[in-house]
C-alpha cells in the first residue's frame, strides 16, 4: 500500500499543482494549448519511442495479454450505448458519453502512472499497449461520434478517422520504437541522449497541462451523465480487463500495465474530437474533469486488488 500512496499521490499533486498555478494566473490560459501540443507531438512520444526500442520486442510482446486488454474497450463501448439509450441522452450528447466511457487518457496519466509504480520495464509493456489501444479507441470514438451527429459515415468521415489513427503521435512513435526493437539496430547515441533530455520533460509537463485543463464549473451541469461515464471507465472497463486477465491465467506481473491503462480516466482528446465532430462539448469537458479527480481513487483500489 505503500507503494502505491507514493506513486498516486505524487502524480496527481502535480495534477492539481496545474490546477492551481492556473486559477491563481501563473500560467496563461494561452499557454496551455502550446504546451500541450509540445508534449503530445513532442515529448511523450519521444519518451516511448526511446524506451520501447532500447527494449527486447519478442520479450515484451503477449498476444494474450493484448487480447484480454481490447476486448474490454468493445464491451464498454456496447455498454454506454445501451446505458445512454436507456437514459435517453440526446444524439448529440449520446456520442460524448460513449466515447468518455471509452476512450481513457493513457499518454499523459495512464503511462505516467505505469512508469511510476511498475519502472522503465513496465513503462515499456504499456507503451507497447497503448500503440494498438489508441488505434481502437481513436477509431471507435470516430464513428460514434460521426454516426451520433450525422446519422451515417461517409468517405470523408473515414479519411478524417484514418487521419486521427494515422497521425496519432504516440502510435506511430511506439509503432517506429518496435520496428528498432524488432529489427536490433541500436538508437545512435547522440540522437538517444537528446531523446532522453526530452523524456525527462514529457510526464512532469503532461500532468500539469491535465490540471490546469480541470473545470469545476462545468462539473455541476453535466453531473450525472459525466459520473455514469466515469463508472464505465473507472469501473467496469478495469474490471472487465481484471476478469479476462485472472480468467486467461495471465500473470499479475505482466498484466498490470494493461490494467493500468484501462484504469485511466477519460482521455483529454475527448474535448477535442467533440468540438470536432459536433460532441457535446461540456459533457466532455465534465468527463474530463470528474473522472480525473476520481481517478485517484480508482488507481489505488485497483493496484491495492492486484496485490
Amino acid at each position: 500500500m505503500v507503494n502505491i500512496l507514493s506513486t498516486i499521490i505524487p502524480i496527481f499533486a502535480i495534477i492539481f499543482l496545474g490546477w492551481f498555478v492556473r486559477h491563481k494566473g501563473l500560467v496563461p490560459v494561452q499557454l496551455l494549448g502550446p504546451a500541450n501540443r509540445l508534449v503530445y507531438y513532442v515529448a511523450v512520444p519521444a519518451m516511448i519511442f526511446r524506451e520501447i526500442a532500447a527494449a527486447s520486442f519478442t520479450e515484451q510482446f503477449n498476444a494474450t495479454l493484448l487480447g484480454c486488454t481490447l476486448l474490454p474497450v468493445l464491451l464498454v463501448f456496447l455498454l454506454s450505448f445501451a446505458a445512454g439509450s436507456l437514459a435517453r441522452i440526446p444524439r448529440t450528447g449520446l456520442g460524448t458519453f460513449m466515447q468518455s466511457s471509452f476512450h481513457g487518457n493513457l499518454g499523459y496519466i495512464g503511462l505516467a502512472v505505469a512508469f511510476y509504480f511498475l519502472g522503465t520495464d513496465g513503462f515499456v509493456r504499456a507503451g507497447i499497449i497503448a500503440g494498438f489501444l489508441m488505434l481502437l479507441q481513436n477509431s471507435l470514438a470516430v464513428i460514434v461520434l460521426q454516426v451520433c451527429s450525422a446519422g451515417s459515415l461517409t468517405w470523408r468521415d473515414l479519411r478524417f478517422m484514418a487521419g486521427r489513427v494515422v497521425g496519432n503521435p504516440v502510435i506511430l512513435s511506439a509503432l517506429a520504437g518496435m520496428a528498432f526493437s524488432i529489427s536490433g539496430v541500436s538508437v545512435p547515441l547522440l540522437i538517444d541522449r537528446s531523446l532522453k533530455i526530452l523524456s525527462g520533460l514529457a510526464l512532469p509537463l503532461a500532468l500539469i497541462v491535465i490540471g490546469a485543463s480541470l473545470s469545476f464549473e462545468l462539473i455541476r451541469l453535466r453531473l450525472s451523465r459525466a459520473l455514469g461515464a466515469g463508472m464505465l471507465k473507472l469501473v467496469v472497463l478495469p474490471a472487465s480487463g481484471y476478469f479476462l486477465y485472472t480468467w486467461f491465467g495471465v500473470a499479475t506481473h505482466d498484466y498490470l500495465p494493461g490494467l493500468i491503462l484501462l484504469a485511466a480516466p477519460t482521455a483529454t482528446l475527448t474535448y477535442v474530437m467533440a468540438t470536432e465532430m459536433g460532441g457535446d462539448v461540456e459533457l466532455a469537458i465534465a468527463a474530463i474533469s470528474i473522472n480525473t479527480m476520481l481517478s485517484a481513487i480508482t488507481f489505488a483500489v485497483w493496484l491495492g486488488i492486484t496485490g
